[in-house]
């Protein structure tokens, strides 16, 4: 893989990376879309990496259809697909791994404390392979796409990280390789997590500006769902993740709910308008 994009490289042809876990979606061929716009060469690469999962997730059970992915991909213009195996990524006494001490400290890295270590490693080794010049992440991971940006940032990783909005189903549901796992009782439970998101969003724009108040309006909507449990529900700063007291700056409103075993995600940007406009 490495000696192919090389020679790309060296012929001065772009390269964009589109990392994913396979079941690919309409998100993921949104990016690979754009990636083919803008990049002469678009690599999509599919692995399901075992050390993001903890203990008890659902690696066994996470959707594969490597077929499928293949002709997805070149449809929506990929020029190749890197698929390795997990012995071609990781030795069996691997020992080393990219830890990310701050960012990594909110949200999901609270439940999923080995999560982002796992996506952040895995990551590293992707561009190693592929040698891109860009790397394109949807907007529903928002805070594995603010950890890419930091991840490059620090490391001098010389990939640009290019961030895509959320993709949705026509109901609203974000789209996700998981939604394939939900019954039909939970599908149409998901929905609640943007109805929550617009209840607070509307709030927001009615003038609410404080965090525990919107969080609540959230929570009292996806507690209306027979089969949700909440993980967390946060009104953060968006670009560090720090609490707030009051929005004064932008913020995110970010969902984690489990639909029985099923965990998915989403969010929204919530933008105070500056003064006088």
């Amino acid at each position: 893989m490495r000696e192919w994009s090389q020679k790309l490289r060296a012929d001065g042809r772009s390269i964009g990376c589109v990392p994913t876990m396979g079941a690919l979606h309409e998100g993921h061929l949104s990016l690979i879309r754009a990636s083919a716009r803008e990049c002469d060469e678009t690599i999509v690469t599919i692995f399901i990496n075992p050390i993001q999962f903890g203990p008890n997730e659902d690696l066994t059970t996470y959707p594969r259809d490597e077929g499928s992915d293949l002709e997805l991909a070149m449809g929506a213009g990929a020029t190749a697909a890197y698929c390795p195996s997990v012995e071609t990524m990781y030795q069996s006494d691997s020992s080393v791994y990219v830890v990310e001490e701050k960012l990594s400290k909110y949200l999901c890295g609270l439940s999923r404390p080995t999560h982002f270590r796992g996506v952040l490693t895995v990551v590293l080794k992707l561009f190693n392979a592929t040698v891109p010049d860009r790397a394109y992440f949807g907007l529903k991971d928002y805070q594995q796409m603010l950890l890419m940006n930091r991840m490059v940032r620090d490391l001098d990783i010389p990939v640009e990280i290019i961030a895509l909005p959320v993709i949705r189903e026509p109901d609203g549901l974000a789209m996700s390789s998981r939604n394939r796992h939900l019954t039909k009782e939970q599908r149409k439970d998901a929905i609640c997590l943007k109805n929550a998101l617009d209840a607070a969003t509307e709030a927001f724009q009615n003038g609410e500006r404080t965090p525990r108040e919107l969080e609540w309006i959230a929570r009292t909507i996806i507690e209306q769902a027979g089969s949700a449990r909440i993980d967390y529900i946060s009104c953060c700063d968006a670009e560090d993740l720090s609490t707030l007291a009051k929005i004064d700056r932008p913020a995110l409103l970010a969902l984690a709910v489990y639909f029985r075993d099923t965990r998915l995600i989403d969010n929204t940007v919530l933008s105070p308008e500056k003064e006088g406009q």
